[in-house]
């Protein structure tokens, strides 16, 4: 669960601009935030600087991220970093996210075939710039698989390899979640490795104290998932439908050609 004091921070702290990440395709600038000699660095995705895209509306990715945490807190699972939106911000209302370093080892990687780690699920084969055969492969942990299965509710588009953290302390962050809560099934991710398999015992818990507990209905399910309400109606029943759809078929789903199963690119 979020940090309180982390949390406060974020919420009330003075925002410093210490720099920009210039890879991300939207405005996203590296912050500290302050209140009472505190410090937490973050993430500032303004919304003035959210580039257009053609199937999601304008000045919500933000809001998404928001949404995606607080959902996440909702289950009960600690997988995406303290996300919030603030108002007063240096370049204007904008989400906030605490920042994750990296450890040393990623949960998904690109290796040459040979070298995937004994356990490890593969999720598509290839061929390198040499010629050698290559794998896109992820960890088989809980933790991993639980953000797995939560990508299929908030319907991600984007579950890039390098949205995917573990800390040295190894705890697992997902992060970049603009790309969710679209009402067309529109996943895409690198998290293949359970596909066809059933769901456990504790995941099928957790989904069901959400469907039948809180979250009867989309407006409870924004009582559960504050961040929720800055969505569309239609958005909040379609997470709803997925949270059915999954539970009716007690199984991780299989990528259909429909629609790209890999986000491009994948790291």
């Amino acid at each position: 669960m979020p940090d309180a004091d982390e949390k406060t921070v974020l919420q009330l702290g003075e925002l410093n601009v210490e720099g920009r990440l210039r890879a991300a395709s939207n405005t996203t600038l590296l912050c500290t935030a302050t209140l009472d000699g505190v410090s937490v660095r973050c993430v500032y995705k303004p919304r003035k600087g959210e580039r257009p895209l053609w199937d999601f509306p304008s000045g919500t990715l933000g809001y998404r991220e928001v949404a995606t945490f607080d959902l996440a807190v909702a289950m009960g699972w600690d997988l995406i970093p303290t996300t919030l939106w603030r108002e007063d911000a240096p370049l204007g209302p904008g989400m906030c996210q605490a920042w994750r370093d990296a450890g040393e080892r990623d949960p998904v990687e690109v290796l040459p075939a040979v070298e995937v780690p004994h356990g490890w699920r593969v999720v598509a084969e290839g061929e390198g710039t040499e010629g050698a055969s290559v794998c896109l492969a992820h960890e088989d942990s809980d933790d991993l698989r639980k953000l797995a299965l939560f990508d299929l509710i908030v319907n991600n588009t984007d579950r890039k390899g390098g949205h995917i953290l573990r800390d040295e302390s190894g705890r697992l962050a997902g992060i970049d979640h603009g790309l969710t809560f679209h009402v067309e099934d529109k996943v895409r991710t690198v998290l293949w490795g359970w596909a066809g398999e059933e769901i456990t015992g504790e995941e099928r818990d957790a989904l069901e104290r959400l469907r039948h507990g809180p979250a009867a209905d989309a407006e409870s399910l924004v009582e559960a998932a504050p961040g929720l309400a800055r969505l569309s109606r239609l958005e909040v029943r379609s997470a709803v439908e997925r949270l059915d759809q999954v539970l009716a078929a007690g199984a991780y789903p299989v990528p259909y050609g429909g629609w790209p199963a890999l986000p491009w690119p994948a790291m």
